[in-house]
């Protein structure tokens, strides 16, 4: 029975951790908006997402050793591939920030994070709603 529902949740689980992630990521992009040299991150959600449900991204990354001396270390991989935001307006000090996309960006990925947590509480409470017999 668990493992039914974990399936059915499953979906918006992924989602909602790969939107919290890009919120943090989001995140540090405004916060590094005066930081020289700094470059804007971001991912693609949609690629993200479907690697996450196909479970091609779970675990660490090891690290290649080519001695039996060296330590067998893990390095800590986030839930999605970060990239390089192209830069839409050049600036002195080389920050590729740009505030006005960074806020809208950041408003979306709320939106949708909020969306996904409407459906959930949905989903919940008609499953809930079912087991009473209600």
């Amino acid at each position: 029975m668990m493992s039914k529902l974990d399936k059915a949740f499953l979906f918006q689980e992924k989602a909602l951790g790969l939107r919290a992630h890009r919120q943090q990521v989001l995140a540090g992009n405004i916060a590094n908006a005066d930081t020289p040299n700094y470059k804007a991150r971001d991912f693609d959600f949609s690629a993200a997402l479907k690697e996450a449900v196909a479970g091609r991204n779970t675990g660490d990354l090891r690290l290649a050793t080519t001695s039996s001396r060296h330590l067998s270390g893990g390095a800590a991989r986030g839930p999605a591939e970060l990239q390089y935001r192209s830069e839409t307006q050049s600036s002195v000090d080389g920050n590729t920030v740009d505030m006005d996309v960074e806020r809208a960006q950041f408003a979306e990925n709320a939106v949708h994070y909020e969306a996904g947590l409407t459906f959930l509480t949905g989903r919940i409470k008609s499953l809930m709603s079912a087991l009473q017999g209600q």
